[in-house]
């Protein structure tokens, strides 16, 4: 099907949508006279996309805090572009919009302040062969004699931490040559994933889950409530089991468009409110997800990965865009949006998932189809996906329109043309 090229086509589309994982329910369209500035906006709700409707590719479980299912990006993507067009994210975060608009054959461009994000997202778009990262981490000599700078045994048993300082200067004098090829990449990734975790399958004992590493303080805590020790864990074996699990349902057709994507991708690291280096009118869709206020800190749930790649976690925190108050953050938003404008081009989309947070008490889509406005976009609605609450949303304490449900709120813009 062609991308569709217009507003009214869009809303179209949009409202005449029929669910088929909720009994065939159509969508429920509300005209409404926003509070901000009395704009006027649809809101178009159903069940647009859901984990059941088609099984995301494997190479997706990296885990990240805040993040979208991948059924989101390939929603828009597949409805508004086409072929060769570029995707772009401004806060890519683990590459969920970058690695499923690969997949599906488009360009990509990705932008996050925290280079973590590049660790993540970039070695997915060039899979390697199982068997390659087994040889090469049958190479890499583990020195049982090594010791971490800082205090890491609550975590760690001893000879798994001399195994991961042994990895850590291996991949750090890699790259100080400049030879850390692909395959290196992608054992900094998956090695970046499996520090911390609450199961066997991570390098660590019990704690939180990957996405969220505690202090060393609270680490000790969870030890002593648990009676636990931290366990021998098998650093390489684990890291090839991650591998398998990443690649074992991802189909040739899908590996040959991240390979292709890979020769043309462009990964940045600046303040999403300039970014020079993508040219005026060349990106036909962003979709993204921006930092919601000040509700996740970045460098205390980094801090070991950061470690373990050789990065300050404060001054990343410092370049991410964090706001305390909804005016600080629309002040920010509004800078993003002018230069989202710059660089879209005419007839191009921006679908901005914008979510609910400080439990429900402020929609920020009320608050972004302004930013979106001024900065030259036409708003094509606001397309609310609604579900029933996941784990995740209930340990963020959402409170929705209809109580025991979840949503996304994705305010959709078009550049006139």
């Amino acid at each position: 099907m062609p991308p569709i090229n217009n507003i009214t086509e869009f809303r179209k589309e949009i409202s005449g949508f029929i669910s088929t994982y909720n009994g065939g329910k159509t969508t429920e369209t509300l005209a409404e006279v926003r509070t901000i500035n009395e704009i006027p906006c649809n809101l178009y709700v159903n069940e647009f996309w859901t984990s059941r409707q088609r099984q995301a590719s494997s190479i997706h479980e990296v885990s990240y805090r805040a993040c979208f299912k991948p059924q989101l990006p390939r929603f828009f993507i597949e409805l508004l572009t086409n072929g060769k067009d570029v995707v772009y994210d401004p806060f890519t975060g683990r590459g969920t919009t970058i690695i499923e608009a690969a997949l599906l054959g488009r360009f990509v461009i990705s932008n996050d302040a925290n280079p973590l994000s590049r660790i993540l997202c970039e070695p997915r778009l060039t899979p390697p062969e199982i068997q390659d990262v087994e040889k090469r981490l049958e190479e890499i000599e583990y020195d049982g004699s090594r010791r971490a700078d800082i205090d890491l045994s609550m975590f760690f048993h001893e000879s798994t931490l001399s195994e991961i300082v042994s990895l850590r200067d291996y991949l750090a004098e890699r790259r100080k040559e400049g030879i850390e090829d692909p395959t290196d990449l992608w054992i900094r990734m998956v090695a970046t994933n499996r520090l911390t975790g609450h199961s066997s399958g991570f390098f660590s004992v019990y704690t939180l889950p990957p996405n969220q590493a505690v202090s060393p303080e609270s680490q000790v805590k969870i030890n002593k409530k648990r009676d636990q020790v931290p366990g021998y864990r098998d650093t390489k074996k684990l890291i090839l089991k991650k591998t398998k699990s990443l690649l074992k349902n991802l189909e040739q057709t899908e590996a040959d468009n991240l390979y292709s994507a890979s020769g043309n991708a462009v990964f940045l690291s600046n303040n999403a409110v300039s970014v020079p280096e993508i040219d005026d009118d060349s990106v036909a869709l962003t979709v993204t997800s921006p930092p919601f206020l000040d509700i996740v800190q970045y460098s205390k749930d980094n801090w070991l990965r950061c470690w373990f790649n050789s990065l300050d976690a404060g001054e990343i925190e410092k370049k991410i865009t964090m706001a305390g108050t909804t005016a600080g953050w629309c002040q920010v938003m509004g800078d993003v949006f002018r230069e989202l404008f710059r660089i879209t081009k005419p007839g191009g989309w921006v679908a901005f998932e914008v979510g609910e947070v400080r439990n429900g008490k402020v929609c920020l889509d009320e608050h972004v189809v302004p930013l979106g406005i001024n900065a030259g976009f036409e708003c094509a609605g606001v397309v609310i996906n609604e579900q029933h609450f996941t784990k995740t949303s209930n340990i963020w304490g959402i409170e929705n329109r209809k109580k025991g449900t979840n949503t996304n709120r994705i305010a959709v813009f078009r550049k006139p043309e």
